[in-house]
């Protein structure tokens, strides 16, 4: 799993914490205007004043990283408000100002050492969770995604209610794809673009060469072997892409067992029917099958295998952030 280290960020605290270096966690807890970094945003400061991850691309890191260190010292949490003005602004590459708020927390003292390890563990073992913060009491508490909050997971939506902060830490989105086809070559980097970490998965070797796919990983398992060793969840999508029903129905028929938040199929609608009937006599039911997008990909017209790997991404990302029902 390729992991960012700007998405580490909790993890670097509490390693600096465990070392006896002491740290600081900042993050962004609300924005106007166009504010460098979103809500959810965070930096961590050591002791010994080494940072990770950021909170605003710059404008005011340094004033947030002095906040910390005398966070640090006197184990009291901080609030802080900046305005960025349009000149800092534009030197981060935007266009006008903006206002944003930071919360800095000193671990070990406001911030409880095993809460951050707690949310260390639950990030490790991709459980979605949130950190909730009372910003008047200053109570801290983990949860999981609820009625209340699950609209906030499904957008990675982080932002105060009220007198409360919310920060989601959700799972890496991942994506695993099933047939070393061309589109695959051209899928897999605009999934990763898209923030996703792809797995190719196509037992032919012919296909699944190192030399067609330089760099990328691959599994030459079969396709329900290679899915139950990744594990399927709900920050995971599903691409098939072989048209062989050899190498796709056992990729599908473990895409519809679990939580995957996407299935996709190529396929024309002819081929489409075959597979049905296919998936209703293993037992699967109409309302199972429902969930399989197919012909896979948003109808714009693509032809080119590049055009087709973007109506997948843009099919993959409506299903992700407007599922079944969901108003715009």
């Amino acid at each position: 799993m390729r992991t960012a280290e700007h998405d580490q960020i909790p993890e670097r605290a509490l390693a600096w914490h465990e070392a006896g270096i002491g740290a600081a966690l900042a993050t962004v807890v609300e924005t106007w205007g166009s504010a460098p970094r979103p809500a959810g945003s965070q930096l961590a400061v050591s002791g010994a004043g080494e940072m990770a991850g950021s909170v605003s691309g710059g404008c005011v890191e340094g004033a947030v990283v002095a906040e910390a260190v005398e966070a640090l010292k006197d184990g009291a949490p901080r609030l802080l408000t900046f305005g960025v003005s349009d000149t800092d602004a534009f030197a981060v590459g935007l266009a006008c100002g903006g206002t944003i708020r930071v919360l800095v927390e000193p671990v070990g003292k406001a911030m409880p050492e095993e809460l951050l390890r707690q949310l260390v563990a639950a990030r490790a073992a991709r459980r979605p969770c949130a950190y909730v913060v009372d910003l008047d009491t200053w109570s801290r508490r983990l949860a999981g995604p609820d009625p209340a909050l699950g609209p906030r997971f499904r957008a990675d939506r982080s932002g105060i209610e009220g007198a409360t902060f919310v920060a989601i830490h959700n799972p890496p989105l991942r994506m695993a794809i099933v047939g070393a086809v061309h589109i695959a070559q051209a899928l897999i980097p605009l999934a990763r673009i898209c923030g996703y970490d792809p797995l190719l998965i196509d037992p032919r070797e012919a296909f699944a060469s190192a030399a067609r796919f330089p760099g990328e990983r691959i599994s030459l398992d079969w396709p329900d072997e290679a899915l139950r060793a990744l594990g399927l969840d709900a920050r995971t999508a599903v691409v098939t892409l072989t048209h062989d029903p050899k190498i796709d129905d056992p990729a599908i028929q473990t895409a519809l067992r679990s939580e995957a938040f996407y299935l996709g199929c190529l396929g024309s609608t002819r081929t489409h029917a075959k597979r049905v009937a296919r998936l209703l006599e293993a037992g699967f039911t109409e309302a199972d099958i429902a969930r399989i997008h197919a012909p896979v990909g948003l109808d714009i017209g693509a032809k080119s295998p590049a055009e087709i790997a973007v109506a997948i991404m843009a099919e993959v990302t409506r299903a992700l952030r407007r599922p079944a029902g969901d108003a715009a």
